[in-house]
């Protein structure tokens, strides 16, 4: 509590999914100044809009989590825009901090900056070991590079610059868009919208192979902020749970939790991404002490309800 009762904080993309309960947190944990810049007031892609933010709110703390993120589908789409506009951002925030001496700022990254072909579990050291995944290389890259220029920063400038790899997310108020939504809000979309209009079967992309790992936002939220008080470190971090399941498993996890009994068919012409994830999650426990506690089961359950109230009407 007395560490955050003296900080004032910017969260980029603290309206957002993630961002809204990192704020959650920051509040809960004391810290009483805490700015949230909307796009419409300050273009993170431009360099005097930063340089206002930074001006006007004073920080001795940024959290970077503002993004340009989608599914496979919106990655393949819009590879161009995935790539620039994640990586100015972060590229003149980081110049911005380094020249107003901020004492802090805490960038989270992605998943999708491991190389395709990992060993499992992803270990922080096997960042380097390869080339990312195709479908979303724009993206992985771009958050990536960021990654560099923190630790070229610290190694000059003395910028105190942390780097954290969150896992994929899941929850409550997620995207579930069928245009830009991630896979567990689109297959809740897909069971439960069918359930609801009755229909045979569902169809799945790729053959259900691939795996994946997830963390409950709220782990997310909680695991960023702790990272942020505790952890001063060049090196990066995971942020996950640690628990794998194939995509196969969790199509049928989630028409089970949601009530649909239809068939399950597979488009295997469509792309299965990366072949599979899962985190080596130690180093955030050791490190800072963090580990995910929602088990999936139940945040995939209070997930399912969320969209289920918010379309009822």
């Amino acid at each position: 509590m007395s560490f955050w009762a003296t900080q004032r904080v910017i969260v980029t993309g603290g309206a957002g999914f993630l961002g809204s309960l990192v704020v959650e947190q920051l509040r809960a944990r004391g810290c009483a100044s805490i700015t949230v810049p909307r796009s419409r007031e300050y273009d993170l892609r431009d360099r005097a809009a930063i340089q206002r933010l930074l001006r006007e709110a004073q920080p001795t703390m940024v959290l970077h989590l503002a993004a340009v993120v989608g599914g496979i589908g919106a990655n393949r789409e819009h590879p161009g825009q995935f790539f620039y506009e994640n990586a100015i951002m972060g590229i003149e925030l980081i110049e911005a901090a380094r020249q107003v001496r901020l004492p802090k700022i805490v960038v989270v990254g992605t998943i999708c900056a491991y190389p395709k072909f990992t060993p499992v579990p992803f270990k922080e050291e096997d960042l380097w070991s390869g080339y990312p995944e195709e479908t979303n290389a724009p993206y992985g890259v771009a958050k990536k590079a960021l990654l560099v220029q923190l630790q070229a920063y610290r190694e000059e400038y003395g910028l105190n610059g942390v780097y954290l790899l969150p896992v994929n997310l899941y929850g409550p108020g997620d995207n579930f868009s069928p245009a830009s939504s991630h896979v567990i809000p689109a297959l809740i979309k897909k069971c439960v919208d069918a359930r609801k209009r009755g229909d045979k079967f569902i169809e799945c992309w790729g053959t259900g192979t691939a795996t994946r790992e997830f963390i409950y936002v709220d782990d997310a939220a909680a695991g960023i902020v702790t990272a942020a008080e505790r952890y001063n470190e060049p090196a990066p971090i995971n942020i996950g749970s640690g628990m794998e399941i194939s995509i196969r498993d969790l199509v049928q996890l989630i028409a089970k939790l949601s009530g649909f009994t239809g068939e399950i068919r597979w488009d295997a012409t469509k792309p299965d991404g990366q072949p599979r994830r899962c985190l080596d999650v130690t180093k955030a426990e050791q490190a800072f002490g963090f580990r995910a506690r929602t088990p999936f089961a139940e945040g995939l359950r209070q997930t399912i309800e969320w969209y289920e109230k918010s379309t009822a009407n």
